[in-house]
């Protein structure tokens, strides 16, 4: 490995240190459903996006709001003497993606057959700490 491909490993590297990552994997739901949540609490402290999925009447805001619990869990267990609270933690990245589709056939009028496609997504969550205290 050369050395300016090295050092820029090593900046990126030490840059990831302070970012929490979470992964939801095949949720069923649709990806286009699950987005228009995501880009809701995108930017968002955690405190603020907690409330925002708390109070928010979609399913995909539940799904995320277990997956936003479950990277301040991983920020815990990776700062053990620090908390939450004066963290300064907010949602720094969200992303998205497609996942696998189950195809289906439902019966159509005059012998046809019309294909449903049942759609999942990955979710991949990021949290990173503010520098300075702002406010939202």
């Amino acid at each position: 490995m050369g050395v300016r491909k090295k050092e820029s490993a090593l900046r990126r590297k030490e840059e990831n240190k302070n970012l929490v990552i979470a992964k939801l994997n095949n949720c069923p739901t649709s990806p286009r459903k699950m987005r228009l949540v995501a880009d809701i609490i995108r930017g968002k402290r955690v405190e603020d996006a907690l409330n925002i999925l708390k109070f928010s009447s979609k399913e995909s805001a539940r799904k995320l709001d277990k997956l936003l619990v479950s990277a301040i869990a991983n920020w815990q267990a990776k700062n053990e003497d620090g908390d939450v609270s004066e963290a300064n933690l907010f949602v720094k990245e969200i992303r998205v993606d497609g996942g696998s589709m189950l195809k289906r056939l439902r019966p159509a009028p005059q012998g046809r057959a019309h294909r449903i496609r049942k759609r999942s997504n990955h979710v991949t969550l990021i949290l990173g700490e503010a520098k300075t205290a702002t406010s939202n």
